[in-house]
């Protein structure tokens, strides 16, 4: 049996050689398309010749470069790229001088001498303030026949007057910037919340109106601007009736603390002095009811005190006092007291007025088994104890 010695080679490496002469090979290769190109490139320009070439072909090539139509297709296929550079360059130049420079700039211009935060006041700030503020209110005042609203906002724009939170009329200012709002039908007496709101952009006021009608008269009216700095009086009344300012009940307690309770005009101020010597202030709300409590100190049984209840507007001046004079008596002993309940009345409020601090609530609530401090009731009777 025969054997077949076969031998199976593989995969050779190549010889560096080979590599070596295909890399000079490549080289050369290179270096003659250079040469090559180099050579015409001068000849199109008409800088170089060879003075070897025939006279035949020195003769056309020659008679072509003087060619315009040829030399102009040869520079534009030599020189394509440093003419589109200019090209764009000049463009960019031009754009730069004839149309940015066009364009009208906004320019903020910064006042060198402020005006010192002590010396302004509300008018120099409507003075100084622009345009795009925030709509303001100027007038609310109550008329006869109803109401009159004046502010500014934006010139030529769209506000809309708002009403316990419905927009009720919608003004436009005039190149000033100002509006007025006079509605033919007045409103029925009661407590309103007056808000502005401009239409586009929308944008609504930091400040608001209230708006007390009387059912008296309308010169009893108040008007006060809420602001986040307190409140302003706009309208202050001027004719009161009899019941303005009412005192229903005063208590004193052997803590030496003076509870008055009554009514009076809402959200104006309402303070207490004992023998012409303030001991304390509170304000009326919304439904026209108020509670004052201060300490008196220790008052003598069988002598003659003078309360005075005092009710102020908005410029801490006073538009009405009730005077109670009174004979204080024995004390009874009773180690506590009862107060009703009133519309918009919580315990905080009572308890700051009966125990000195609000925090002391939780011990009417207790003494009453009242499980949600939050929800009381008006007319609800409420025993508060008041032992020392």
């Amino acid at each position: 049996m025969a054997n077949n010695n076969t031998m199976v080679i593989g995969k050779t490496k190549r010889s560096t050689d080979n590599m070596i002469d295909e890399a000079i090979a490549q080289q050369n290769s290179w270096l003659n398309r250079r040469r090559n190109f180099t050579r015409r490139f001068l000849r199109s320009i008409n800088v170089f010749s060879h003075e070897t070439e025939e006279p035949k072909k020195t003769k056309v090539v020659v008679t072509r470069e003087h060619t315009p139509r040829d030399q102009n297709k040869s520079l534009l296929r030599e020189y394509w790229f440093p003419i589109l550079c200019a090209l764009i360059v000049l463009f960019v130049a031009i754009w730069v001088i004839f149309i940015r420079i066009g364009t009208p700039q906004r320019v903020i211009v910064l006042n060198a001498n402020p005006v010192p935060v002590e010396t302004v006041s509300r008018d120099t700030v409507k003075n100084i303030s622009t345009p795009a503020d925030i709509p303001t209110f100027d007038i609310v005042r109550v008329k006869e026949k109803g109401i009159v609203v004046a502010g500014r906002w934006q010139p030529n724009k769209n506000i809309s007057i708002l009403i316990n939170n419905k927009i009720v009329a919608t003004e436009r200012t005039n190149e000033n910037g100002e509006f007025v709002y006079a509605p033919a039908n007045g409103l029925k007496p009661g407590n309103y919340t007056l808000s502005l709101m401009g239409v586009e952009p929308k944008m609504k006021s930091a400040d608001k109106v209230f708006l007390y009608i009387s059912d008296a008269d309308y010169r009893n009216s108040v008007s006060l601007l809420m602001t986040r700095d307190g409140s302003r009086v706009l309208q202050s009344p001027s004719i009161l009736k009899d019941g303005d300012l009412t005192v229903s009940k005063i208590d004193y307690l052997d803590t030496g603390r003076i509870i008055v309770t009554g009514d009076a005009l809402p959200r104006l101020r309402v303070s207490l002095s004992l023998d012409d010597k303030y001991i304390g202030f509170s304000r009326v709300s919304d439904y026209k009811h108020f509670g004052v409590g201060a300490d008196a100190g220790e008052l003598k049984p069988g002598q003659e005190y003078n309360l005075t209840v005092r009710l102020h507007d908005g410029d801490g001046q006073t538009i009405a006092t009730v005077n109670h004079n009174f004979i204080m008596p024995e004390m009874t002993g009773d180690n506590d007291t009862f107060y009703t309940v009133r519309r918009g009345d919580c315990l905080w409020i009572i308890a700051r007025n009966f125990l000195r601090r609000g925090v002391l609530f939780s011990i009417i609530a207790e003494r009453n088994s009242i499980q949600n401090p939050d929800l009381i009731f008006t007319d609800q009777l409420l025993q508060i104890p008041t032992k020392k």
